[in-house]
């Protein structure tokens, strides 16, 4: 019988996805093939008192993890695709995504059903920058705080009152089978995703063709379009996980999707946002074509004010 080793972070969510992923695989190949989990702390892991952005967004949740592919401890990784930088080390591919999840963020509250039925001046949690300039679009009144950590330790800062609302991503609440005793789903087109969100990217080294055949069935054909597009758009803008940067694609026909770009200060004041179409074949290039117009629309010196920020608060 042959044994894989999936490296993973420890968190509840990196841990209900490394195991989604082996009981998938363990139950594909029945008898032929039995997967255990190497579990690593990352950098992100660690650091939990900081704001992401001023860490340094890139990387932060998998370059440990990367490392044990590389230096052969682990055969392949499972991310959530919106942690995954924009770059993989050399050898390394993101060789298969299965179905995405809802990409959607969620409204999680005690005493409020809506985002709009907050009081003035209300206090809302949450670690994305992309999630702060659309709340404060809508709602220049909020009192935005970061919060960091797993969703369990999120979860429970709200139940103690210490927020008056939360914005988590739904697929992960899903996956935990997690909720609060209000809640409200945040979705396109109203409040757009980061790229990637609600996708897992499945990491191994390119030359296993192994591994590659072994989840050849777990490959989601328009996942990965819809994601490579969202990819190419937050490529083309150089942004890593953490800046205020959405992008979400879905199909139109078997080869065909709409990308719709989005880019925001901090403050939620300027906002751009593009819609475009394009087709399969060209997902990455769409993606990176809708970058640089919305950098000639602005989002390039935008990008430009948030970074000069991140960089003065971190020196």
């Amino acid at each position: 019988m042959k044994n894989i080793v999936i490296a993973t972070r420890g968190s509840k969510l990196a841990l209900w996805q490394a195991n989604h992923i082996k009981d998938c695989i363990e139950r594909q190949h029945a008898g032929k093939v039995s997967v255990e989990l190497l579990v690593l702390k990352t950098k992100g892991d660690i650091i939990l008192d900081v704001p992401l952005a001023k860490v340094g967004g890139k990387g932060l949740f998998v370059k440990e993890i990367e490392e044990a592919l590389l230096d052969g401890r682990a055969d392949l990784a499972v991310h959530s695709m919106k942690d995954v930088p924009m770059e993989l080390p050399e050898g390394l591919v993101l060789g298969t995504i299965p179905q995405r999840e809802d990409a959607s963020d969620t409204f999680l509250s005690v005493n409020y059903d809506t985002l709009d039925s907050l009081p003035q001046g209300a206090t809302v949690g949450t670690s994305s920058l992309r999630r702060q300039s659309q709340l404060l679009t809508l709602r220049p009144d909020l009192k935005v705080v970061s919060l960091r950590g797993n969703v369990d330790t999120r979860l429970r800062k709200l139940m103690d009152g210490e927020f008056d609302a939360i914005i988590m991503a739904t697929s992960g609440l899903k996956r935990l089978g997690l909720t609060a005793p209000r809640h409200e789903i945040l979705g396109p087109p109203r409040f757009l995703p980061a790229v990637g969100q609600g996708a897992l990217g499945i990491e191994f080294h390119q030359d296993r063709e192994d591994i590659r055949e072994m989840l050849a069935f777990l490959e989601h054909r328009p996942t990965r379009i819809c994601v490579e597009a969202e990819r190419g758009f937050l490529f083309g803008l150089q942004g890593g996980c953490q800046v205020p940067i959405a992008g979400h694609a879905t199909m139109t026909g078997d080869d065909t999707f709409t990308l719709v770009g989005f880019v925001a200060d901090l403050e939620g004041k300027r906002i751009i946002r593009e819609t475009v179409n394009g087709a399969e074949a060209a997902a990455r290039n769409v993606g990176l074509a809708l970058a640089e117009t919305v950098k000639q629309q602005g989002a390039g010196a935008i990008l430009e004010e948030v970074y000069a920020s991140e960089q003065a608060t971190r020196s």
